[in-house]
């Protein structure tokens, strides 16, 4: 569905307070870096109910995080937040007719918890799951007021509610990329945000001597996938337990190898072409 969204940047940088609004829309969202916190808090938007994204990394373990609340004053609940050290981008959606109740943002509180940790993009810091219960009319306007935030997020800057793609249907089989060493092969695809490797696909145990000291991000990626279990051992391999999406073709092969990689020849689809040849211009 095509969609018209209007950005406005108050200060002629986008990597500060924007906002961003969809035609034929009563929501509107507004994204600020934390060092914007104050002229966030100064804004209209801030004095009415709404939902709110927090995002950053979780000091104890690197990750990418993210807290999702709800407030009836956006304003008062984002000053509490002030102690959470964690978060360095925020983003707010309010309706424009101020008509969203307590019911209606703990609905939609409770609707992005769940998004987000389906997603699986980033740890989510809710300690529970929130929600209310609402007629079906009301649920039915809040679903569509959730699929706009979904079209708005990324838009100012956050994939937080992004689903890594799934695969391609079994007859797009051209589309499904294969990459295979000493009778291993693990399956991925090109996505918009990088390479993603499916579940079920298989990655070498041992590492390449050069890995150390050529490409030590990948033995670390490597060991964090084994600690959260994304890599599991399986008799002489590891297995990827649910699909990820990496940085780079040549960061996934590198990961899938165990050392360095060229992504774009490591990479093939059924027919034997490589990803460098699925992509260079026909002429």
């Amino acid at each position: 569905m095509t969609a018209t969204i209007k950005l406005f940047l108050p200060f002629g940088d986008p990597q500060r307070l924007r906002t961003a609004e969809i035609s034929n829309w009563n929501g509107k969202g507004v994204a600020a870096p934390r060092t914007d916190l104050v002229e966030l808090l100064k804004r209209e938007e801030c004095s009415q109910s709404g939902v709110y994204l927090l995002a950053g990394t979780e000091p104890e373990t690197g990750k990418t995080a993210c807290y999702i609340g709800e407030a009836e004053v956006i304003r008062e609940r984002l000053r509490q937040h002030k102690a959470k050290d964690f978060w360095i981008n925020s983003f707010v959606f309010i309706s424009k007719d101020e008509n969203l109740t307590k019911a209606h943002v703990r609905y939609l509180e409770g609707r992005l918890i769940a998004d987000a940790k389906a997603a699986g993009r980033v740890q989510v810091l809710n300690g529970q799951a929130s929600g209310a219960r609402l007629p079906e009319s009301d649920r039915e306007d809040m679903e569509v007021f959730l699929s706009k935030i979904r079209q708005l997020l990324p838009v100012l800057g956050s994939e937080i509610l992004t689903p890594l793609i799934a695969p391609p249907p079994l007859h797009d089989s051209e589309q499904i990329l294969f990459c295979e060493i000493k009778g291993l092969k693990a399956e991925g695809r090109r996505t918009p945000g990088g390479f993603l490797v499916f579940e079920g696909s298989e990655a070498v145990v041992d590492t390449r001597p050069s890995a150390p000291v050529r490409h030590g991000f990948v033995l670390e990626l490597r060991q964090d996938l084994i600690k959260t279990g994304v890599l599991v051992l399986a008799g002489d391999r590891y297995r990827f337990t649910r699909a990820i999406e990496f940085s780079s073709p040549s960061t996934a092969a590198g990961v899938i190898q165990g050392g360095s990689a060229n992504g774009l020849t490591a990479w093939r689809n059924v027919s034997g072409q490589t990803l460098k040849e699925l992509e260079e211009p026909s002429v």
